[in-house]
């Protein structure tokens, strides 16, 4: 039988994402391109802890590069930093066909928000698509219900410029953590594994049987 993608090679490996076998040419190209794959495929994970092995560093044009992040921003700001990485879980949990590019584009766009808001100004440009506008809001909304009644919240009394470093830091992670592909979720798994007895981020079982 041949590859129902390239109509050429044979079909040798089961691909969870067409529920069909594959070539594995197509499901080293196509994967996270034009296959949504679930994260849990045996191919995937494979071809992650490969990319794992080799070092990736930000391109110099990336935005935000030329922000120097506090050497001490994580240990001082650790629970702050993991209320927004859970925010972000839990929005990408209610919202499966998120990916890394969604909230890669959410994170620059409120991160260049609160760097305005930082330096006394208020300006806001949120993401246009649906989904990357709906985590820009919703992480939006966390923080400012979080400024309003600090005691209450996991972040405290948090400043706009502490904020800002917060948020380019866990942008800067999702670079470093995805693989480029425009229907990648490493990142957003990785975010997900932070939070292994949370509820609200738990992931309905596969009804995909192998053969």
């Amino acid at each position: 039988m041949s590859c129902p993608i390239c109509q050429k090679r044979k079909a040798e490996r089961f691909c969870p994402a067409k529920a069909e076998k594959i070539c594995a040419v197509c499901c080293g190209t196509e994967r996270e391109i034009t296959l949504d794959c679930p994260p849990d495929c045996a191919y995937l994970l494979a071809a992650h802890r490969y990319k794992d092995r080799q070092p990736r560093q930000l391109p110099p044009d990336t935005p935000l590069l030329d922000v120097r992040l506090a050497p001490d921003l994580v240990r001082i700001h650790e629970q702050s930093l993991s209320a927004i990485a859970f925010t972000i879980a839990k929005y990408c949990a209610g919202q499966p066909a998120v990916t890394d590019p969604d909230v890669a584009a959410a994170l620059q766009s409120l991160a260049e928000s609160y760097k305005t808001l930082a330096s006394g100004l208020v300006y806001e440009n949120p993401p246009i698509a649906p989904l990357q506008r709906g985590l820009y809001d919703s992480l939006s909304t966390f923080l400012n219900e979080a400024k309003q009644s600090p005691q209450q919240s996991p972040l405290g009394h948090p400043k706009d410029a502490e904020i800002f470093q917060l948020l380019v830091f866990l942008y800067r992670m999702g670079l470093l953590r995805t693989n480029g592909r425009p229907r990648s979720r490493r990142f957003i798994e990785f975010l997900r594994g932070q939070f292994p007895s949370a509820h609200e981020l738990k992931r309905e079982e596969s009804r995909i049987i192998l053969p």
